[in-house]
């Protein structure tokens, strides 16, 4: 079986610290296996979006898919790796999307534009229910939008020669599974970091073969927590 865990790029300040255990980690493992339906449904009360509460000098608007699909009972979020010859988040994880155009109608144009280029989703096939809490990079000088699209099976996807080199799902139930998930604590003081990095919560998540960090990995606690019921 193989190990958990990627060989991703991952800047980790010398003064990083362990964080705490998973907001989720009292449940049992039955209360982590979620459908499409119980997505969907706790998903209706999700809260107005909060807007990035640090903004970084420069930054320019993007935004995300999280989109997700139900196999055999369960609810699966599609990833997708980036190359190493990317100029930002070299071989990283990440939700399919990019920057906004001056041509995108809005955000979620944005979003769905870009997943289908990416990955070859179609736009009709999504079904957009809700918008998470915009995040920011420091690096790349991001302010993202991450939007929840439901998808009614197992897409068809390609992934893009030059922008994608592997296209994935992995079930929420191994997302929320023991073990997976793991906190850091940076202070970004030291590079020069906008007031208000200082001891930051560094999310990841140990997948087989790869690792979900960064800005992915924040969007990804935020959707788990809510669905758990844990924020």
């Amino acid at each position: 079986m193989s190990e958990r865990g990627g060989q991703q790029r991952i800047p980790r300040p010398p003064n990083a610290t362990a964080g705490g255990p998973s907001p989720w980690a009292h449940l049992p493992a039955e209360a982590r296996r979620l459908t499409l339906a119980q997505v969907r449904a706790r998903l209706a009360d999700l809260p107005s979006p909060k807007e990035v509460p640090i903004v970084v000098p420069g930054a320019r608007p993007a935004a995300v898919l999280v989109a997700i699909f139900e196999e055999d009972g369960e609810a699966r979020v599609i990833l997708t790796k980036r190359p190493d010859t990317m100029p930002s988040h070299q071989g990283e994880i990440a939700f399919p999307g990019g920057k906004v155009d001056e041509l995108d109608e809005s955000h979620v144009a944005a979003a769905l534009r870009e997943a289908e280029e990416e990955v070859g989703l179609d736009p009709s096939e999504v079904e957009i229910i809700g918008q998470l809490d915009t995040m920011a990079t420091i690096a790349s000088r991001f302010t993202i939008a991450p939007y929840v699209g439901l998808l009614r099976g197992r897409p068809d996807l390609t992934a893009h020669p030059i922008e994608v080199v592997d296209v994935f799902d992995v079930a929420l139930s191994e997302l929320l599974a023991d073990g997976v998930f793991r906190e850091e604590r940076w202070d970004f003081t030291p590079i020069n970091a906008a007031p208000g990095w200082e001891d930051r919560s560094i999310f990841f998540y140990e997948l087989t073969g790869e690792t979900v960090w960064g800005a992915t990995a924040r969007i990804l606690t935020g959707l788990l927590t809510h669905l758990t019921g844990t924020g």
